[in-house]
């Protein structure tokens, strides 16, 4: 007996024969004059099978729930697990269930008019770990020009959290090694300052000297080809964001990471990894040119895992 069936159990044979009737005229309504598609009509029923579980539950049928009960229903299956997705679907198949009662004059009110899910919160960004970051960068041969070019862009990439587009536009005159910082033009055309770690700095004067002269060369430069971009493709020419994303696309096959990599999720772990450590919101926002401060605050979730393990460890009674 699975759940439902329990809970109707609590119902008299009558009101739950009841129940089933009017739940199977409406699917049948759906069948016959709307023409839903059979998947839609499983899953519709599915749904009301549930909604008149809840209600056998509180020792009602279906037809009697009010409209704080249809809202604590649509709570329950956010608690119980279902995806945004699936409960906005049963939302529907009940607001069409109390409208079809309504039109057939069973209802003299519809509670479930106007009654919406809950709204879905926005997905996590996501991020590599640690050694992750590591085994990436450690993927290019720095014995080649082009190997020198791409440890220096995933490099740069990571200790800046630049997006792609800024990235690939970057300028000698923008690098200011000896300081540790470059300039970047972001979104909206704003100018921000971007610190650069030791390491970033070292690999990217690697490039600038014994990677960078041989791609141009290659490229044949000398006749005018080569790009005023720092990061040129095998021709001299501007490297474009799309021969970027195959760059480092490639170079997560071959370490095994995740499909999903990207140069934004390579954005977002530099984000995560540096509230992770107690970089302050505020900071991590302007190093990454968000103009609002909510748009950062979706890596809040470091925050929330971070507290929740000192809590476990040091509190006296976890």
């Amino acid at each position: 007996m699975d759940s439902s069936q329990s809970a109707l159990s609590c119902l008299s044979t009558v009101d739950c024969e009841l129940s089933t009737v009017v739940i199977d005229a409406y699917l049948d309504h759906l069948r016959v004059e709307r023409r839903l598609a059979g998947h839609t009509l499983e899953s519709y029923a599915r749904d009301l099978r549930a909604l008149a579980a809840f209600a056998a539950g509180a020792g009602r049928r279906p037809e009697a729930l009010d409209r704080p009960a249809l809202e604590a229903f649509v709570r329950q299956q956010m608690t119980d697990g279902l995806s945004p997705r699936s409960v906005a679907r049963s939302v529907a198949a009940v607001r069409g269930f109390y409208r079809y009662l309504a039109l057939d004059r069973a209802l003299e009110q519809n509670p479930a008019d106007d009654l919406r899910p809950p709204r879905a919160w926005p997905p996590l960004p996501k991020f590599l770990s640690l050694d992750e970051v590591d085994t990436l960068i450690a993927q290019p041969d720095v014995a080649t020009s082009r190997g020198l070019r791409d440890r220096a862009m995933i490099e740069l990439l990571y200790a800046t959290g630049m997006r792609v587009s800024e990235l690939i536009n970057i300028r000698a005159v923008d690098l200011h090694l000896d300081e540790h910082y470059l300039t970047c033009v972001g979104k909206g055309d704003t100018e921000r300052l971007s610190p650069i770690g030791e390491q970033a700095t070292d690999w990217v004067r690697r490039y600038q000297r014994d990677g960078r002269p041989e791609l141009v060369k290659a490229g044949g430069s000398a006749r005018g080809r080569s790009s005023p971009r720092m990061f040129v493709n095998a021709r001299g020419g501007r490297l474009s964001r799309v021969g970027f994303w195959k760059i480092l696309k490639a170079y997560g096959r071959r370490a095994r990471l995740p499909a999903s990599l990207s140069p934004h999720v390579v954005r977002h772990s530099f984000a995560t990894h540096l509230l992770d450590r107690g970089a302050d919101l505020r900071a991590i926002q302007m190093m990454l040119g968000h103009a609002d401060l909510s748009t950062t605050q979706i890596y809040t979730h470091v925050l929330q895992a971070r507290l929740r393990t000192i809590y476990d460890r040091f509190h006296p009674r976890p």
